[in-house]
C-alpha cells in the first residue's frame, strides 16, 4: 500500500478523514513541543518564545489579507490548467506578503517588544523575522488539494512538515543545552524545508499539464479574499473581549478558571474544519454551475448529519462529566472550570453547522465581514455593560457563548434567503434534537451506573471507563432513535482497510 492507492477514494467522507488525521497529527506533535520545550526554557525564556509564536499568528491574518482561502472559491470554476496559473498567481502575492512581513516584524521589534513589556522580544523577532518570507508561500495548500480530491496528501504533508518542525526546533535545545533562540533558529531551518515540500505538494494535481492564462486578475482576488481577512481580524477582536474583561475585572485567579474552561474540542473543531475544506470547493462547483438547489440542500444535509453524529455525542459527554474531566487535565484546583467549560460546549451544538463553506461558495465574503465586524463591537460595547449589570465572569462566558450562536443564526438565515433554501432545511432543528436527546439519556443511564458503583476511581479511570460504557450504551440505543452509526463509521474504517 503506497500514498497514490491511499488518494483514490474520491468520497467527500474519506477526503475528510485525511484532512483531520492530518489535523490531528499537527495538534499532536504542536502540544509534544510545547510540553518539551515548556520543561528545558525557565518560565521568562519559554514566556518570550510564545509571545514570538502570538505575534506571528495575529500579524499572519493582516498580512495574508484572506488569499490562503481563494483556492477553494476560484479553482473548482476553472479548467486544471488554469488552475496551475491561478496558483502561481497567488503564490507570487504571498511571497511578496512574507516580504513585507518580513520586513515589518524586523523593522518594528522594538516596538512590538515594548508594548508587550519584554525588551527581549525584539531580539527574538529579529532572528524570526526570515520565518514569513519562507512560511507565506506554502499557505493554501488545503484549498488546493481539497480542491482535487487529494486529500490523503495533505495528511502526509502536514505529518512531514509538522514532524520536521518538532525536530528542528526541540534537537538543537536538546543538543546544546540551549535557549529560546536555537528554538527560533530551528524553525528557520524547517521553514526553509516546509517551502520545498510545499512547492512539490502544490505541484502533485498538475503534473504533465501545461499552464494556461486564467484571466483572473490580483484585483478580483484580493475583492474577494481582503473581507475574509477584515473577518478574522474582527474575529481576534471578539476573541480578546471576553478574556479582557474577565483579566480586567475578577483578577487573575478567575482568569486561569477561565482560560482552562473556556475553550472547544478539539476533534469536534478538526472534524468541523475537515468538513467544511472537503465541501467548499464542492459548493463552489455547484454554485458556478448553477446546479438544481435539492444537489446542494442534499449535501448539505449528508455533511451535517454525518458532523452531528460524530461531535454531538462526544459534546453531551464531556458536559456531563466537565468536572471530572477539569481535574484530570488540571487538577482539582481547577475544578471551577468546568462551568467555563459547560458554557463553551453549548456553542458546539450550533457550531457543528459548518454555514462558511456554503456562504464562501455564494461569494458573500463582504457579509461575512460586516458581521464579525458586528459582533466585534457588541463582544466590546455590550460586554462591558454586562459586567456592570452582573457583575459575574459567568455572564460574561454565557454572553459571549450567545454571540458565537448568533453568528451561525443570522448566517443560516441569509444564506437561506440568498439561495432560496428553506431556513429548516439548512437547520434541521427536529434531527439536532433527536441526535441530541439520544446522547443526553445514554450518557445519563452512564452517569447514574457510575456514581453508584465507581465514585471513588480516580479521575483517569472514572472517564475512561465512563467513556467505553457511553459508547456501548449509544450502540445499543440507537436502534430507538433511528440513528445509523455504523453506516457513518463503517465506510470509513471500510474504505482505510481497502486501500
Amino acid at each position: 500500500m503506497n500514498i497514490k492507492s491511499l488518494a483514490i477514494n474520491k468520497s467527500n467522507t474519506h477526503q475528510a478523514l485525511w484532512i483531520a488525521l492530518g489535523g490531528l497529527s499537527s495538534f499532536a506533535l504542536s502540544i509534544l513541543s510545547a510540553a518539551i520545550l515548556s520543561r528545558y526554557f525557565d518560565k521568562s525564556e519559554y514566556g518570550t518564545y510564545r509571545q514570538i509564536l502570538y505575534v506571528y499568528t495575529t500579524l499572519l491574518v493582516v498580512f495574508t489579507a484572506g488569499l490562503p482561502r481563494v483556492y477553494a472559491y476560484y479553482l473548482p470554476r476553472y479548467t486544471l490548467a488554469q488552475g496551475k496559473d491561478i496558483i502561481w498567481n497567488v503564490t507570487k502575492v504571498l511571497l511578496l506578503a512574507g516580504l513585507l512581513f518580513s520586513i515589518f516584524l524586523y523593522i518594528f521589534s522594538g516596538l512590538i517588544g515594548e508594548a508587550l513589556g519584554n525588551p527581549e522580544l525584539s531580539k527574538g523577532l529579529k532572528c524570526f523575522s526570515p520565518v514569513p518570507l519562507l512560511l507565506l508561500p506554502t499557505l493554501g495548500l488545503e484549498g488546493i488539494l481539497s480542491t482535487y480530491k487529494k486529500a490523503v496528501y495533505i495528511a502526509a504533508y502536514n505529518f512531514i512538515t509538522r514532524l520536521l518542525s518538532l525536530l528542528c526546533i526541540v534537537s538543537p535545545v536538546l543538543l546544546f543545552s540551549g535557549n529560546y533562540l536555537y528554538a527560533i533558529f530551528g524553525w528557520i531551518v524547517a521553514s526553509v524545508l516546509t517551502l520545498v515540500i510545499a512547492y512539490f505538494f502544490k505541484g502533485i494535481p498538475f503534473k504533465g499539464i501545461e499552464s494556461e492564462k486564467s484571466g483572473l486578475g490580483i484585483k478580483e482576488i484580493l475583492t474577494y479574499s481582503i473581507p475574509l481577512s477584515i473577518a478574522s481580524i474582527a474575529g481576534i477582536a471578539i476573541k480578546a473581549a471576553d478574556q479582557f474583561y474577565i483579566s480586567r475585572y475578577f483578577g487573575s485567579e478567575i482568569f486561569a478558571e477561565f482560560a482552562n474552561g473556556f475553550i472547544e474540542l478539539p476533534f469536534a473543531i478538526m472534524i468541523t474544519s475537515a468538513v467544511a475544506t472537503v465541501v467548499m470547493p464542492v459548493f463552489s462547483k455547484m454554485i458556478h454551475e448553477k446546479s438544481d438547489l435539492n444537489m446542494i440542500s442534499s449535501l448539505w444535509y449528508s455533511s451535517l448529519q454525518k458532523s452531528a453524529v460524530l461531535i454531538y455525542p462526544l459534546v453531551v459527554f464531556f458536559i456531563v462529566f466537565a468536572n471530572k474531566v477539569m481535574v484530570l487535565l488540571y487538577s482539582s484546583k481547577y475544578e471551577a472550570s468546568s462551568v467555563f467549560f459547560i458554557i463553551s460546549m453549548t456553542s458546539s451544538f450550533f457550531n457543528v453547522i459548518v454555514f462558511a463553506p456554503l456562504l464562501f461558495a455564494l461569494g458573500e465574503t463582504k457579509f461575512y465581514a460586516r458581521l464579525h465586524i458586528g459582533i466585534a463591537l457588541s463582544a466590546w460595547i455590550l460586554g462591558y455593560f454586562v459586567v456592570v449589570l452582573f457583575n459575574s465572569p459567568i455572564a460574561v462566558a454565557i454572553f459571549s457563548t450567545l454571540q458565537s450562536i448568533m453568528v451561525v443564526i443570522v448566517s443560516l438565515v441569509f444564506t437561506s434567503r440568498r439561495i432560496g433554501i428553506k431556513f429548516l432545511t439548512l437547520f434541521p432543528i427536529s434531527k439536532l434534537l433527536k441526535i441530541g436527546l439520544h446522547s443526553f439519556l445514554s450518557v445519563v443511564i452512564v452517569y447514574v451506573i457510575l456514581d453508584s458503583l465507581f465514585e471513588a476511581l480516580n479521575s483517569i479511570m472514572y472517564i475512561s471507563i465512563a467513556l467505553i460504557l457511553y459508547l456501548l450504551v449509544l450502540f445499543l440505543l440507537s436502534p430507538i432513535f433511528r440513528i445509523d452509526y455504523l453506516s457513518i463509521i463503517k465506510p470509513i474504517f471500510y474504505g482505510a482497510l481497502k486501500s
